[in-house]
């Protein structure tokens, strides 16, 4: 009887070390939000998810091969590419565009003042002075009261204004692209 417990025993041990071994957790999917930001040269952003691509052929025509075997042609007018964490921790929240913004016009001339208050309001020091904005993946986005819409972003470690003329919505080809300088700077 003893050596039957001693079997029965030996083999339960067994048995649950090789469950243990077998049934290791596996790694868990890629986050759905970590991407790669294509960044064009006239300002606009096309996000993919980096768990959906296989690879990116920058040679002309730049196409982004998915794993699933289809192709995208992408613009060649691309300034960069941007890789790394999840986009998520990366964009920056309301508080940060909250303050007086000096930009460019768009034209290679003056610079005029855009102040976005903490309650949504916007001003600025030219044309139609009052609108609104609210934040957008990430991007302050401003509709002003004579049709014309900026967006406010951070590009790296600085900040672009991007303007888009009566018309035009903020997924349109922009209108102009300036550096944009918040000149009340808050720490975070």
């Amino acid at each position: 009887m003893r050596a039957l417990i001693r079997v029965v025993s030996v083999s339960g041990i067994l048995l649950f070390a090789v469950a243990g071994a077998v049934a290791k957790p596996a790694p868990s999917p890629a986050d759905d939000r970590d991407s790669i930001v294509i960044v064009y040269k006239d300002g606009h952003r096309q996000s993919v998810a980096a768990t959906a691509i296989a690879r990116i052929d920058l040679k002309a025509p730049a196409v982004i091969v998915y794993k699933d075997g289809h192709r995208e042609k992408i613009s060649a007018d691309i300034d960069r590419i941007e890789f790394g964490a999840p986009e998520v921790a990366m964009t920056p929240g309301r508080a940060h565009f909250v303050g007086k913004w000096e930009v460019g016009q768009g034209d290679g001339g003056g610079r005029f003042f855009i102040t976005l208050e903490a309650d949504g309001q916007a001003r600025k020091s030219i044309g139609a002075s009052h609108g609104t904005w609210t934040l957008v993946d990430g991007e302050a986005r401003i509709s002003w009261d004579d049709g014309w819409h900026d967006v406010i972003r951070k590009v790296g470690t600085k900040h672009e204004k991007v303007a888009f003329e009566p018309g035009k919505s903020f997924d349109d080809t922009p209108s102009n692209v300036t550096a944009a300088r918040n000149t009340q700077p808050q720490p975070i």
